[in-house]
């Protein structure tokens, strides 16, 4: 199996058929921003070939050089509970190597599935995700901030990092309004917006 870059056509079947199924409407991109996204150098939608097949898919959101956001894993509904998601894992890492990764996983305490979210948080644990200190809300959605580095980084680089990659996309008014980050830790339940709205 091999990790690169799909075609745009490519690009867009992943997206009706995989992305669409796997994320609610409100965390995922329109199809458009990616696309502007990539062709601007932001955005690499890593893409898990097996043969001719795309069977998973990584799409990094890209900060400063060595810094990444880890904004979509997924396995192709065809191949889940095989270990793909690890694979994508194991060779996006290979790929970004010498880079911090940072990733959101859904905080259980606020999911509308707490035994999945706890189930996700242990995949990425179990793929050498570390834990940072604090927890950020996008678009009224509460997650836990992991990342994947050689050696442990400090919360206050890493929000540093994090808010850069968010405030380089949106205006200050759109970032004001729909990103924490960190997030409170004494808030109540979000209630979430559309990523585009």
């Amino acid at each position: 199996m091999e990790l690169r870059m799909p075609t745009p056509e490519q690009l867009r079947t992943v997206y009706a058929a995989d992305l669409k199924e796997s994320f609610p409407a409100s965390e995922l991109k329109p199809l458009r921003a990616i696309e502007q996204m990539w062709a601007d150098g932001r955005y690499y939608p890593w893409c898990l070939f097996d043969g001719d097949e795309i069977v998973g898919t990584c799409f990094l959101w890209m900060g400063h050089p060595g810094w990444a956001l880890l904004d979509y894993l997924c396995v192709s509904s065809r191949r889940r509970n095989g270990g793909i998601g690890a694979v994508i894992l194991e060779k996006m890492l290979e790929r970004e190597q010498g880079s911090i990764i940072l990733g959101e996983s859904e905080a259980p305490i606020h999911a509308p599935d707490p035994v999945m979210a706890e189930r996700r948080l242990g995949f990425y644990a179990r793929n050498h995700a570390r834990m940072a200190g604090y927890d950020t809300e996008m678009f009224g959605a509460h997650y836990k901030t992991l990342y994947w580095a050689d050696a442990p980084v400090s919360d206050e680089r890493l929000m540093e990092e994090h808010r850069f990659i968010y405030q380089s996309q949106f205006s200050p008014e759109r970032y004001a309004r729909y990103v924490q980050i960190p997030r409170d830790p004494l808030a109540g339940p979000p209630c979430q917006v559309p990523w585009d709205e």
